[in-house]
Formats: structure tokens, C-alpha cells, sequence
């Protein structure tokens, strides 16, 4: 990638809600204490926060949400491992609403929809 475009990038500014730090905690909790895997669970949240990371460069690449459909495509799901992040984007901003695993219900994700 060269210098022009770099410069050309579109810079977001990423929030994570109260409910996906929640998520985050949940989720590595669950691994390092149930699991009794420390080391996986420090794994598993690295490779969840350099997920997010690469939503904050391009938002778009990843698919829009199915079980969040609008009219302007902002609810977007990136995959990360078993986990979908769920995020909404609206303009310069990317909204962090969740982190679920795979096999939860759709359910579960439509009621990302009001979280904050």
C-alpha cells in the first residue's frame, strides 16, 4: 500500500459498549477458570481485540448482519474464531454492541440491537 493511500484511508474511531467489555470478561473468564486454559484464554481475547482492530481499518469489508437487517447496511458481523463481533457503523463511528458465540440463538443478536 503506498503513501497516497494511506492518506487517502478513512480513519473510524472504535466504542466498545458496556455489554461487549462484558462479553470480552465473559468469555475469557469462562476459559481461564472453567476451562482451567489461562493461556488460551489470553489467546482467545487477542485475537478477539485484533478483530476489532481490523473493523476499525475497513468497517465494510466484513458482511452485514442478517439477523440486524436496515436499509443503509450499518449492523455489520465480523468472525472471529466461534465468536461473531457484532457492530454497527455510523459515520465516522464504530459501535462494539456485542460478542456471541456461534451457536447461540439469532435471538441473542437481535437484542444487541438496544444496547448501548
Amino acid at each position: 500500500m503506498g503513501a497516497k493511500e494511506k492518506a487517502n484511508r478513512k480513519t473510524y474511531k472504535v466504542e466498545i459498549s458496556v455489554n461487549a467489555h462484558r462479553n470480552i470478561d465473559e468469555i475469557t473468564g469462562f476459559i481461564a477458570f472453567i476451562n482451567q486454559q489461562p493461556l488460551n484464554a489470553i489467546n482467545v481475547g487477542d485475537a478477539i481485540f485484533e478483530t476489532i482492530d481490523k473493523i476499525a481499518l475497513n468497517p465494510f469489508v466484513f458482511r452485514e448482519c442478517e439477523e440486524l437487517p436496515s436499509k443503509n447496511r450499518i449492523y455489520r458481523k465480523a468472525v472471529c474464531m466461534s465468536w461473531h463481533i457484532i457492530y454497527k457503523v455510523k459515520g465516522d463511528f464504530i459501535y462494539i454492541l456485542g460478542i456471541i458465540h456461534e451457536s447461540r440463538k439469532p435471538s441473542k443478536i437481535k437484542k444487541l440491537r438496544r444496547s448501548k
